[in-house]
């Protein structure tokens, strides 16, 4: 079967993947690339691997329209993704309703499972919080970091630690088996992340690389969106 290539940032993961058999009904594609940290994904596109789409934050799409990467004119928000807390399936809720609390919820874990903390938007802001918040140097030895938040959360629901805790982004969250939606960062602490689609600039199937765009953003999938973890606006 041919395919559609696409380099995404994990947030996305699962609303690609629900709308992917009527994306192939349509047009006869499968849907094929890599999921991950945005960074990551777009030094994959910089290095030439072969991609018709692409959907990572909103910035950083800027950034690679404004190196030629992109077709400016295909730019489409998809929705915001909140940094969010995870647990594992019948552990007790986390709950941090603002810094204080979060602060003994990440004191009281022992195992803090997140992102890559330097190329994942979620493990870039968890490493902020945590200095915010002064307790980098207390819970570094706890930080299991992994490529992408799926990752990450895959490795929490199969933890034998007494009292881990997860943080990345929560449509991460909300596609693992295994793990629950705990919450959002509290007021202070949080990040809402625009994601953004583009058609790449050297895309091999253009028209349907834009067709899987109207598909994602279309408001008869916005109850989609929302379920899996995008918020409008």
């Amino acid at each position: 079967m041919k395919t559609l290539n696409i380099l995404s940032g994990g947030a996305a993961q699962g609303l690609v993947r629900s709308l992917g058999p009527a994306f192939e009904s349509e047009t006869g594609l499968g849907i094929a690339g890599d999921f991950g940290a945005v960074g990551a994904m777009a030094d994959r596109l910089r290095a030439g691997v072969p991609t018709d789409i692409v959907i990572l934050t909103a910035a950083l799409i800027a950034t690679l329209a404004d190196e030629g990467l992109v077709a400016r004119s295909s730019i489409t928000d998809i929705g915001r993704v909140e940094t969010a807390l995870a647990v594992r399936t019948g552990d007790p809720l986390a709950r941090a309703e603002d810094a204080a609390s979060l602060r003994a919820e990440l004191l009281a874990a022992d195992a803090i499972f997140v992102p890559d903390i330097q190329a994942s938007t979620a493990g870039i802001h968890v490493a902020k919080v945590l200095a915010q918040l002064a307790i980098a140097d207390v819970v570094t030895d706890r930080l299991k970091v992994f490529p992408n938040g799926a990752t990450a959360m895959r490795h929490l629901a199969e933890s034998n630690d007494r009292r881990p805790i997860g943080c990345t982004q929560s449509t991460e969250i909300i596609s693992t088996m295994g793990v629950v939606l705990s919450g959002t960062l509290p007021p202070g602490c949080g990040l809402a992340t625009m994601y953004t689609a583009a058609v790449a600039t050297q895309a091999s199937a253009a028209s349907q690389a834009q067709r899987l765009i109207a598909l994602l953003t279309s408001p008869a999938t916005s109850e989609l969106r929302n379920r899996v973890g995008f918020v409008s606006g």
